[in-house]
């Protein structure tokens, strides 16, 4: 539940953003509109169309008495137009992120650096970011479609299919159009579809409180339009929680990467237990993690600490020779 509710807070945290920002607000109102317009025209066709189809899908009614064959066809047009409506939900957001990919990756840059750090863009040339989003769009829409033929032939199962299958459906179709509004933040990321899907499974709660409110509120008539650049914000904000370690800075590749040298040698890079102060392994570099005593970036090993680290006997570095017994007793010889 806390899920569920932390989800319908991004998308009320990214239309407040884009609110605030009347700008990003109409520039990302551009391939929405044009979607609209597409997506509008074929609707159209179908409610037009949708008898025929029916007439066309119930061959074995035709003989059939009144009021059967008019209930039987009537109930196929609905869940036919209630199909449509459906997928044109998940459709109009690939579609869009499709027409609109410079938009609104721009917008999501912008929204990342407005909130502190932005990963950087992946050095792909567009055309072949359209093509990766063309193909994670497909690879989506085809698992939506899976679970929307299960769901269509379930809503002919008497009550069920009028009560739950619905919220069913809905539930299912906010989650696959959170894994799309998602797909802008993780693409910068180098986030593979797959993984997407696996790290949305595991936090459902979120996805469908997240997604299912704009499936609901897409059904209005040109709603989809003035929430949508709010809603890719509000999945730039959830991408930015849900994987935390990619708006970090990438390690420095030149360090050495850690591993066994020799048989009895210490990792590069690892401070080993009894190694000498400042030196980590043959080759390795003088000095201790980054941030640690000793760590690289000056000349020769950097002194001990006070007292030495524990590990091989060790001559003291004392500035001045140390006066009292303990001078000639007590110390090992010097080297060792």
């Amino acid at each position: 539940m806390r899920d569920l509710v932390a989800g319908i807070r991004y998308l009320g945290r990214g239309q407040r953003w884009v609110a605030q920002h009347g700008r990003w607000w109409g520039f990302g109102l551009i391939p929405a509109l044009i979607a609209l317009v597409l997506y509008a025209g074929v609707l159209t066709a179908l409610a037009l169309w949708s008898g025929d189809l029916a007439a066309w899908a119930t061959p074995f009614a035709d003989g059939w008495g009144e009021p059967w064959q008019g209930l039987l066809r009537g109930v196929f047009v609905a869940l036919l137009f209630a199909g449509g409506l459906t997928l044109s939900v998940l459709t109009f957001t690939a579609v869009t992120l499709l027409i609109g990919d410079p938009f609104y990756e721009s917008l999501s840059r912008a929204v990342e650096e407005s909130e502190g750090h932005c990963p950087p863009d992946p050095d792909r040339p567009l055309w072949q970011e359209i093509w990766i989003a063309l193909r994670d769009s497909v690879h989506v829409l085809l698992r939506a479609a899976g679970f929307g033929v299960l769901l269509f032939f379930l809503g002919f199962v008497p009550f069920l299919g009028q009560t739950v299958i619905p919220a069913i459906g809905f539930c299912v179709s906010g989650f696959f159009l959170a894994v799309e509004l998602t797909s802008v933040a993780m693409q910068r990321r180098e986030v593979p579809v797959r993984e997407r899907l696996r790290l949305l499974r595991g936090r459902k709660g979120l996805a469908v409180g997240f997604g299912t409110p704009v499936v609901l509120l897409f059904l209005i008539p040109f709603v989809a339009v003035v929430l949508m650049p709010g809603a890719v914000a509000g999945a730039t904000l959830l991408v930015r929680d849900l994987v935390p370690d990619g708006t970090e800075p990438a390690p420095d590749r030149d360090e050495p990467a850690a591993g066994p040298d020799r048989a009895g040698d210490p990792p590069h890079g690892r401070s080993a237990a009894g190694a000498p102060s400042g030196q980590q392994g043959p080759g390795a570099p003088y000095g201790g993690a980054p941030g640690q005593p000793g760590a690289r970036g000056g000349f020769g090993p950097a002194p001990a600490p006070f007292p030495p680290n524990q590990g091989q006997p060790q001559a003291p570095r004392y500035p001045y020779p140390p006066s009292g017994p303990e001078s000639s007793a007590g110390r090992p010889p010097a080297g060792r």
